[in-house]
């Protein structure tokens, strides 16, 4: 698809109203003929930053090249006449070792300086104690916006539900929304004096409020809930696309996503994905007069709406993803940049650089090798065992010699590549600071326990990384047959002992909750100590067997039950 035939379908299908007027007296066709009555302005946004403040390895993304994008886009679009409006999806918190270590202060202060203008609460914002929460609202520059999270002892909203902007004459409301999955996969120690409620409703409460006030002429969403295709969100919560249907059609303008971190990119008049490419095109999705928009993740990409505002009426005239110096192999294997360099802003770089020094100081020693990769990628680790979700739960239940193993996808960061193994890979695949626990039941008591436990659904960080037992898994009716466990054979009677994360154990990712012994083992350091204790690690021995066997499944590798 041409760049001229898609904005000229934008341009056709945006004549729709989105922010309804019926009593002004203007018609204009175009910005052109409105002149001084149309007002334009660019939106971008980010989401899903999981600590990616410094490039990677192969010079890819970066706040400091994110700034100087941002920057030359702000050029651009002031000489124009226009102003910039910069959003994130959340999910600031987790997922690189240098930023973790420093409760993502790097990534805040890159995001005073790269000039956010506010940002929805992510799920992940709750990985620490309240505190280190208390910290980052306190550093940011930008308020942090989520109109569904109360405290429970006040009754209160936790975070200002929403705030007005004025950009280029044109009143922005932008509301914050915080996906109910927080519930089940934030810590349960965290978040328990936290009450997270329906965003569907409380963006209902919040429009009505904007509209009573007048407040704004268009009224947008941050949102940290996922975009799932034509609404099929699966075991997750609804996500973007429940919440524009749920409302009147045209009573929320865009929602900027997160959580889900894939890009936004639809078929023409299609409620499917479309083969986004690095630097193809993107239309955003469309549900009942909203536009939904995401930038996958980690600032790979800067999505760039630019809109007119006039007859009262919001336009959308050209949306896009910006890579931000990805690299793909061509054809000889080498990484080759997908679009013209970006040069890394200096003050940025420099200032980050700091932070970068200070969180490596203590990474870079060598505790292991592998001679291959350790597969613990989110699409794959989510949909099947793989060789690092059952090495991590061996260690585990070595650790505290239990007879079975169990470990949350979701807990499951990252790969790690053939070669050495350092402590920072150690930190980047299980960063969360949980701690191991050890549960002995009965196996009759067992067998109810991971009844529920295997059939979380594939695609989920609930769906459970299992070693040391060997049973059948019916999906429909949400039951096991255990024959096996440990070697010991099975009995209803016979007591059995299993190790799963604090978080899990206290309800974390819907998983039952139970009063388990605390070992006091953190994940990262015991996978740290596995690794130092065995030096050489071998993959294949960690290769999933076929002792779980999935049936009424629409997936051979773990529960799948199609809505």
């Amino acid at each position: 698809m041409n760049n001229v035939f898609l904005k000229t379908m934008i341009a056709a299908s945006l004549s729709v109203t989105l922010t309804a007027c019926d009593d002004n007296e203007s018609n204009y066709s175009t910005c052109v003929d409105a002149g001084d009555e149309c007002q334009q302005f660019t939106l971008l946004h980010t989401n899903d930053n999981h600590g990616r403040f410094w490039e990677n390895s192969y010079g890819e993304y970066g706040m400091a090249a994110r700034k100087t994008l941002i920057d030359t886009i702000t050029a651009e679009v002031e000489s124009s006449g226009g102003e910039i409006l910069l959003l994130s999806g959340g999910d600031i918190n987790t997922g690189v070792p240098e930023s973790d270590l420093q409760d993502a202060r790097p990534d805040f202060i890159g995001m005073n300086l790269l000039g956010y203008d506010a940002m929805a609460v992510g799920n992940h914002e709750f990985d620490n104690p309240l505190s280190v929460l208390e910290m980052q609202r306190e550093l940011a520059d930008f308020p942090m916006l989520a109109a569904n999270i109360y405290d429970n002892e006040t009754g209160e909203r936790y975070f200002d539900p929403y705030k007005i902007f004025e950009i280029n004459g044109v009143r922005i409301a932008v509301i914050g929304l915080t996906t109910e999955d927080t519930v089940k996969i934030g810590n349960p120690e965290f978040i328990s004096g936290l009450r997270f409620t329906d965003p569907k409703i409380e963006v209902q409460l919040v429009i009505d409020e904007i509209n009573a006030a007048n407040s704004a002429d268009v009224i947008f969403a941050t949102t940290h809930m996922g975009h799932y295709a034509d609404g099929q969100h699966g075991s997750n919560a609804p996500g973007d696309v429940a919440l524009a249907r749920a409302l009147n059609e045209g009573a929320l303008d865009v929602i900027i996503g997160g959580h889900s971190q894939n890009p936004v990119c639809m078929e023409v008049d299609s409620n499917s994905y479309a083969d986004f490419q690095p630097t193809g095109e993107c239309i955003p999705d469309q549900q009942n007069g909203t536009y939904i928009m995401q930038a996958f993740e980690w600032g790979k990409y800067v999505g760039r709406a630019d809109f007119e505002f006039y007859n009262q009426q919001l336009h959308l005239v050209n949306y896009r993803l910006i890579p931000v110096n990805i690299k793909v192999k061509n054809e000889n294997g080498e990484r080759v940049l997908v679009a013209d360099p970006i040069i890394p802003d200096a003050t940025v770089k420099e200032i980050l650089s700091q932070y970068q020094a200070k969180g490596q100081e203590e990474l870079s020693e060598v505790i292991a090798t592998t001679d291959e990769l350790l597969d613990g990628a989110r699409a794959n680790v989510r949909s099947q065992q793989t060789n690092l979700g059952h090495l991590i739960a061996t260690a585990h239940s070595l650790k505290v010699n239990a007879d079975i193993g169990i470990m949350n996808s979701g807990g499951v960061r990252a790969s790690i590549e053939a070669g050495d193994i350092t402590y920072k890979d150690v930190l980047t695949v299980q960063p969360f600071g949980n701690t191991l626990t050890k549960s002995t039941m009965t196996g009759a008591q067992i067998s109810t326990y991971l009844s529920d436990v295997a059939t979380k659904q594939v695609g989920s960080g609930a769906y459970a990384q299992l070693i040391g037992v060997t049973m059948s898994v019916d999906c429909q009716n949400q039951s096991v047959s255990i024959s096996d466990i440990n070697n010991k054979g099975f009995s209803d009677t016979a007591s059995y002992s299993f190790t799963v994360p604090s978080f899990n154990a206290a309800g974390g990712d819907g998983y039952p909750v139970i009063d388990p012994v605390m070992t006091g083992y953190v994940d990262a350091e015991v996978l740290y100590s596995f690794f130092k204790e065995k030096g050489n690690i071998v993959a294949s021995e960690f290769t999933p067997s076929n002792q779980v066997v999935y049936t009424n499944s629409d997936s051979v590798n773990g529960c799948l039950i199609n809505e």
